[in-house]
């Protein structure tokens, strides 16, 4: 390092003489550093979790290649000792700059951005430089600009200009889980997100270079190790052959029972008693087939955000969130308001967040420990022993000290031309452009557990952990509104003005489906919500024995609360409110299929819970406009949601979160295992294996099946350049029953060939 200092003073006149000139050099980095980023998928916060493909860098190779790269690139079990050094430094100073209010003394100078933070404070981290004057020197004298501090180190690791990219690609993928919260922050993240700490890609590279240029000068040596790890990549016995034998029994089997239903199949006789509109979430599947059974009742699928790209206000707590999926854009800005006007106090907003700071601070937790000790005591001896008895006990204290109060979004918010654009838009989708039934049921849904980091997984894959409720109670003011009513009469779509439209959220741990209005004025139609709700309720009785099936409950006489269809809803009900439970529900684990179709070509069929339904009819779509929305949106959500669970059951080391039972919580934006490891950035072991050994989910790729025309569905792949990315490089399968000739009929990776799926092919 004696020569490191000079060779820093002298880069800048080097670039000056360089041949290339110092602009062509600068431009030449630039895009050294843009590359090197694009293997890397982004990581959203814990509070606000997405579902995501962690090799979606790697969609533009065809599959069987990304599973090569990725063994290569995120894999790789042995790193070289002297790069664990550097990732143990890395990840403590990400640790400090990256926290969101989990750490007692905030680190200063945050505000500077994370490569002017660090560079200003590095000089006097000891365990850096370890007391040498030389790298001290060397690092008090970094250039502030960071691709400047890149260039420098680059040089001092003597690092060949042909392999900056891949060098500085390694430097990302042996450390993935803080490079893929970077790649959130840049380019996912709202402003209010990434400020007032912002960060970019070549911060974080230049503090990562700069980092490795001091604790491993000879980190060239990390090229040939690449290379080695390439060769040990090429395994010929690695996933893929399973993932083919899985994915043709359950293809086959699934398009199989679809065709047969579609030389079948009928739409309803009879005007049903009422229709319930469902998120295609795969876990809404077997509640919509038990709910058709207990009653005559026709269910729908649709996007869970209802069509509405919004952000929600909430003018009690003065906060706002946007509810809708990271793909879109919030168009405007709803205001949730109290039903009779009267806003809250906060008061129990108020007093989590005394709690809260009190528990951070240095000396605040002694006090409380002395004050509040006997009391968390038995507190806690409740949440283990009688979880349900301590969540009621909670929700109690809570209406007592903050009585809850009804809300109602306010439409007006909603320019007119948004309001008509979208509820044509949503029922078109559907398909649900005449027939109304009396009652229409738009039912978001949430989860609840306790004690779950993760709970924002089990809420929404695409929505970063929102409800849909609010939603819901968008769209269904919308369609109550006369004059939208009024202008889709216009656009071809009569809703009946006997017809009303209400709101409900479905919690997907539980089952419970709660009723959020607006009421009906109708006396009949009072009464029909009412009987709504109480199959609503048998409903989940019937939902529960299948539950506590799935996840391996047992049902004995402490649980049990009278009859046996109450004791396995006790059962799951308990399960949602345990703070130590680690499997609460089985969230869209088992994924394996997204179908757009109208629900008679489904209805009936036990889907497993294995399906996102989207409610589709070619018919009602002439220029393919629905379904084109369909497969870029949904689609794509699914195909994310499918692939974070597929590499988290093939890896829980690489791409998962590994156990819950080892996770720490860091910076409240993530988790990690044992006390410093990289950011962990999929699914938790618990969430896809049944047992340490036993995987639960079954890592395949999403099929997605359409009913309609094998021409008219072509003509749209092949309009969208990410549907001919994600189906030609073979990360999707596109299956088609043909509405017209009859039959299932895959779509080959070239996409101008079809092949039938005969009745006896396996």
């Amino acid at each position: 390092m004696k020569n490191a200092l000079r060779k820093l003073e002298t880069f800048d006149r080097r670039s000056a003489n360089d041949p290339l000139g110092p602009d062509l050099q600068a431009d030449r980095l630039r895009k050294a550093i843009d590359a090197s980023w694009v293997p890397i998928a982004p990581f959203w916060p814990l509070r606000g979790l997405v579902a995501v493909n962690p090799l979606q860098g790697l969609e533009d190779l065809p599959f069987e290649e990304a599973l090569v790269e990725a063994a290569a690139w995120f894999q790789q079990r042995e790193l070289p000792e002297p790069l664990d050094a550097v990732n143990r430094e890395t990840i403590k100073w990400c640790q400090a700059f990256f926290d969101d209010g989990q750490a007692t003394i905030a680190m200063p100078l945050r505000q500077r951005g994370l490569y002017d933070a660090w560079r200003l404070l590095a000089p006097f981290d000891r365990r850096l430089h370890g007391g040498d004057a030389d790298k001290r020197a060397w690092l008090a004298a970094l250039p502030a600009d960071p691709e400047r501090a890149i260039g420098a180190a680059l040089e001092l690791l003597d690092v060949p200009s042909a392999h900056h990219t891949r060098f500085m690609m390694l430097l990302l993928t042996t450390l993935p889980g803080w490079a893929a919260h970077v790649r959130y922050r840049t380019d996912w993240a709202d402003s209010a997100s990434r400020n007032p700490h912002p960060v970019s890609g070549a911060e974080y590279l230049a503090l990562r270079l700069a980092i490795t240029a001091v604790l491993w000068p000879g980190a060239k040596a990390l090229l040939s190790w690449h290379l080695a790890a390439r060769e040990t990549a090429r395994n010929p016995s690695g996933p893929l052959p399973d993932i083919a034998r899985m994915e043709s029994e359950y293809s086959d089997s699934l398009l199989r029972a679809l065709s047969k239903r579609a030389r079948s199949h009928a739409p309803l006789s009879k005007r049903p008693r009422a229709q319930v509109v469902f998120c295609i979430d795969v876990r809404a599947e077997p509640f919509r087939r038990a709910l058709e059974e207990v009653g005559d009742y026709e269910t729908l699928g649709c996007a869970g955000f209802f069509g509405v790209p919004i952000e929600i206000a909430d003018e009690d707590s003065g906060t706002a969130s946007r509810a809708c999926p990271v793909l879109l854009e919030p168009r405007c800005t709803v205001r949730q308001s109290s039903v009779d006007g009267a806003g809250g106090s906060g008061r129990l907003n108020l007093l989590r967040r005394l709690y809260q700071s009190l528990k951070y601070t240095f000396t605040a937790p002694f006090a409380l420990v002395e004050t509040l000790g006997l009391a968390n005591g038995v507190w806690m001896a409740l949440l283990s022993f009688a979880p349900v008895r301590a969540d009621r006990l909670r929700h109690w204290m809570a209406g007592w000290i903050q009585p809850p109060m009804a809300t109602s979004p306010d439409i007006g918010d909603i320019p007119p031309g948004d309001r008509c654009a979208w509820a044509e838009s949503v029922l078109r989708a559907m398909g649900l452009t005449h027939d109304f039934a009396r009652l229409v049921v738009l039912c978001g849904h949430g989860s609840t557990t306790r004690n779950n980091p993760y709970a924002a997984a089990l809420d929404c894959g695409a929505c970063g952990g929102r409800h849909g409720g609010p939603n819901a109670q968008v769209l269904a003011a919308i369609l109550n509104d006369p004059w939208v009513r009024e202008h889709l009469i216009g656009r071809g779509i009569r809703i009946p003005g006997t017809t009303h439209f209400i709101a409900a959220q479905h919690d997907t741990t539980t089952d419970e489906v709660t009723i959020l209005g607006p009421t009906p004025g109708s006396p009949e139609l009072v009464s029909k919500l009412q009987v709504l709700e109480q199959d609503l309720a048998h409903t989940r009785l019937i939902n529960a024995r299948r539950r506590v099936a799935a996840l391996g409950g047992r049902v004995g006489t402490a649980t049990a609360r009278g009859a046996e269809p109450e004791a396995h809803a006790w059962h799951v009900l308990r399960r949602s409110r345990d703070w130590a439970e680690v499997q609460p529900e089985w969230g869209l684990a088992r994924n394996a299929a997204f179908i757009a179709a109208p629900r008679a070509l489904t209805r009936g069929l036990d889907l497993d819970g294995r399906v996102f339904l989207h409610s589709y009819d070619w018919r009602q779509d002439p220029d393919g406009a629905a379904l084109t929305l369909i497969l870029t949106a949904p689609m794509v959500v699914a195909q994310w949601i499918n692939a974070q669970y597929l590499f988290s059951t093939l890896d829980n080391v690489s791409f998962g979160s590994g156990s819950k039972v080892t996770q720490n919580v860091c910076g409240k934006l993530g988790v990690m295992q044992g006390n410093a490891s990289d950011l962990m950035h999929g699914l938790p072991l618990q969430s896809v294996f049944a047992s340490d050994s036993e995987a639960w989910h079954k890592p395949m790729r999403l099929l997605t099946v359409v009913h309609a025309p094998r021409d008219f569905v072509q003509e749209v792949v092949r309009s969208q350049p990410e549907l001919e990315k994600l189906f030609g490089n073979g990360w999707v399968t596109l299956a088609c029953i043909d509405a017209e000739e009859g039959g299932a009929w895959i779509l080959q990776r070239d996409l101008g060939t079809w092949r039938k799926q005969t009745a006896d092919q396996r």
